[in-house]
């Protein structure tokens, strides 16, 4: 069964596997030279028309010529074309929100041609007032834009980037959330009587973000030289493309870390290393009562049937350990901050801290933990109190 439109403008057809298939021309194959062929997928055949109609918009919409070129259209096509397979899935999704929550609302309509600095000023000043996005918001959206219209200099649409003439706001910098000395003694006690306890020890002691908490294989414990390794993060993020409008619009990644610095060794202390070898013990129980329904991931953090878990549902399970300790609540977060102060407090190097964090260099470190660097200079004037009398 089949539905043929006319000029070559696509067709839908039943497949003997029960779905629709949805077939149409639209841009062009290298590969063979000839215009290319794209299917796309749906449940019903209502699905399929709408994904058809889609389509046929997108195709009938595409720029012909320099001067019909608008900003949202040139940020789709740049962001497929220019960016697509060089991101990772979380830049492109950053990316991709960027475009459809800020930009394509507001500006979409404009001619690439008729954008100029001033424009874009007067955008980026009603953002921060009107809407209060934060100041790093917008220094992040401005350099996407940046980088979208330079290819659009470099392919001739526009004569020099607007997107570089903006004056950007500075803003005050976000306050971190740290727990006190008190607080973390009472979540350290709190986290014994959780199964996923060890964890929170974990990451108060080592600073590790949840992503690359949920990331780690046991193949990244050196229990001989006390070391962990973080090479890989889990996180759940959009879907660069979708097969049908049912389908989920978001997935499980696992993929490298944020930056080359957060591939990085980071030392244990003994008794992180004993909290390991506890858990593992549990893992092995775990491994047993399930028999043959146990998944052998290799993740460190597992629910009991050996799944790996995922972002949310251990935001769950910290949540519970936060009660469980009597605190109010505390981004996780927190706990990275919390052993990045304790580290600088209990008299850590900068540059050593900066290496455990993965941070990108020793003055971001210093220029977010200053509050500790406060303290440090009061109880270095202190030292001075002699002199003077």
């Amino acid at each position: 069964m089949s539905k043929t439109r006319v000029n070559g403008e696509g067709n839908i057809r039943l497949r003997t596997d029960g779905r629709w298939e949805v077939r149409i021309t639209i841009g062009y194959d290298f590969a063979t030279g000839k215009p290319k062929r794209i299917s796309r997928y749906a449940n019903t055949q209502e699905e399929a028309v709408k994904i058809l109609h889609e389509l046929s918009f997108i195709r009938d919409t595409m720029p012909k010529n320099f001067q019909a070129v608008t900003l949202g259209e040139w940020l789709e096509l740049c962001l497929d074309v220019y960016m697509k397979n060089t991101l990772k899935q979380s830049t492109y999704s950053s990316y991709e929100s960027y475009i459809r929550v800020h930009f394509k609302p507001a500006l979409g309509n404009i001619l690439l041609k008729d954008l100029t600095p001033r424009l874009l000023q007067q955008y980026y000043n009603y953002k921060a007032e009107q809407e209060g996005l934060a100041p790093k918001t917008i220094v992040n959206l401005n350099l996407f834009l940046h980088k979208a219209l330079s290819y659009a200099v470099n392919e001739g649409y526009i004569m020099s980037n607007p997107a570089a003439s903006i004056n950007l706001p500075r803003g005050d910098k976000p306050q971190i959330e740290i727990l006190t000395r008190d607080e973390q003694i009472r979540l350290m006690k709190g986290s014994y009587l959780h199964r996923y306890g060890v964890f929170i020890r974990l990451v108060l002691f080592t600073g590790i973000r949840l992503g690359e908490l949920l990331g780690l294989w046991w193949e990244d414990v050196d229990f001989s030289s006390h070391t962990l390794y973080i090479r890989r993060t889990l996180n759940r993020l959009s879907k660069i493309e979708r097969t049908s409008e049912n389908d989920s619009s978001t997935e499980i990644v696992i993929q490298s870390p944020k930056s080359q610095n957060s591939i990085r060794r980071i030392p244990l202390l003994p008794e992180v290393v004993a909290d390991l070898q506890s858990w593992n013990a549990i893992q092995n129980a775990d491994r047993l009562a399930a028999a043959e329904n146990y998944e052998q991931s290799g993740f460190i953090v597992t629910n009991p049937m050996g799944k790996y878990i995922e972002p949310r549902t251990f935001k769950d399970y910290y949540n519970q350990i936060l009660q469980l300790s009597g605190l109010q609540h505390f981004t996780f977060h927190a706990l990275r901050h919390t052993f990045a102060s304790r580290a600088m407090e209990q008299g850590m190097d900068a540059k050593t801290l900066s290496m455990i964090l993965g941070h990108s260099s020793v003055s971001f470190t210093l220029d977010t933990y200053t509050h500790v660097l406060d303290t440090h200079k009061r109880e270095g004037m202190a030292l001075m109190e002699e002199l003077y009398t």
